[in-house]
């Protein structure tokens, strides 16, 4: 028997009606969620990579367990939970469209793109979120935000996926500098060292005018594209250091905020001390600050709007390397 579609309400609308939450966390009206978020518990067999990996889950075995729902909702728009909502909304055009799919919402969370048309839509998605960059009036509330966005893009996503020249405009600029970021790669103006021991690769930047790339939806990623960085490297701490310009960076892949399944992610350590390690090893007095293991992405950075750092770019990377073989863990997604 076939499902009976869902319809998209927003996340505080939805709190009073029977609701299923896919990539987020659930409200009082939910009764059935499908995320990988930390700490979320959603039905054995359908845990997947991305959340739209879950839907589709759920949807072959049944889809029998969100009883009366017929509302679907997220407490955020992103890539992952677009592409999850629109087949609980059109089952059976989203089932025909599944690879596009998971792929737009891998290419969202992770920055892994397959293909270059998801690479593309996710590009465009972003952009679609960005206040800077959409063609859209976004309220300043983020909740009715979300709403004008997935109302809007539910619409929309099936033409985009059918010809992603629809929305050329949304993505031109981006996919620009993904194509940049290639090139700089192959031509080895971009040098990677991977540490597999600590699950680290160094990225050197070796000339000027870095490119950058969108992250989840309207976010930005800063000295390579983060799809071309992703292509060349499974590692899920990343250090870039810009020798010409002393603007080093250290990150943690969003892999390892959720609970990914397809393979074992190292877990993230607190970046804190890092931190401060560094900055007392500055003869210049530059300063880098760092974001909690519970950050999306977490960072070890110099301060933007400080001196850069006059650390030589291999001591940079020698500490990162010894503080990673020992530090202990701080995040833990899974459900316990």
């Amino acid at each position: 028997m076939a499902m009976t579609p869902l319809r998209y309400a927003g996340y505080k609308e939805s709190v009073d009606v029977a609701n299923v939450v896919v990539d987020g966390s659930p409200n009082a009206g939910t009764v059935l969620v499908l995320s990988h978020w930390p700490g979320m518990t959603s039905p054995a067999g359908v845990e997947a990579d991305t959340s739209c990996q879950m839907v589709f889950r759920y949807l072959d075995r049944g889809a029998a367990l969100h009883g009366d729902a017929r509302t679907v909702t997220n407490n955020h728009f992103d890539q992952d939970g677009l592409a999850g909502i629109y087949p609980l909304t059109d089952p059976g055009d989203g089932m025909r469209r599944r690879a596009q799919l998971e792929a737009l919402a891998a290419a969202g969370d992770f920055g892994v793109a397959s293909d270059r048309s998801s690479a593309r839509i996710s590009m465009a998605v972003s952009a679609l979120a960005d206040p800077e960059t959409s063609p859209l009036t976004l309220p300043d509330d983020y909740d009715e935000a979300c709403i004008v966005l997935y109302e809007h893009a539910l619409a929309v996503l099936p033409r985009w996926l059918d010809e992603p020249d629809r929305c050329r405009p949304l993505w031109a600029d981006d996919d620009a500098e993904l194509d940049a970021a290639e090139a700089a790669l192959a031509a080895g103006a971009v040098r990677i060292q991977e540490h597999p021991a600590v699950d680290l690769a160094v990225v050197t930047l070796r000339v000027n005018g870095r490119s950058s790339g969108h992250r989840f939806a309207g976010r930005q990623f800063r000295g390579i594209h983060p799809m071309a960085l992703h292509a060349a490297t499974e590692r899920s701490v990343l250090l870039i250091v810009d020798p010409a310009e002393g603007r080093h960076h250290l990150t943690c892949r969003y892999e390892g905020w959720v609970q990914f399944r397809s393979r074992r992610i190292r877990p993230r350590p607190d970046l804190a001390p890092l931190a401060e390690r560094l900055t007392a090893e500055e003869p210049g007095g530059a300063t880098w600050w760092s974001t909690a293991p519970s950050d999306l992405t977490p960072e070890v950075a110099t301060d933007a709007h400080g001196p850069g750092s006059d650390l030589d770019c291999q001591h940079v990377a020698t500490e990162a390397i010894r503080y990673l073989a020992d530090a202990p863990p701080a995040w833990d997604p899974y459900p316990h």
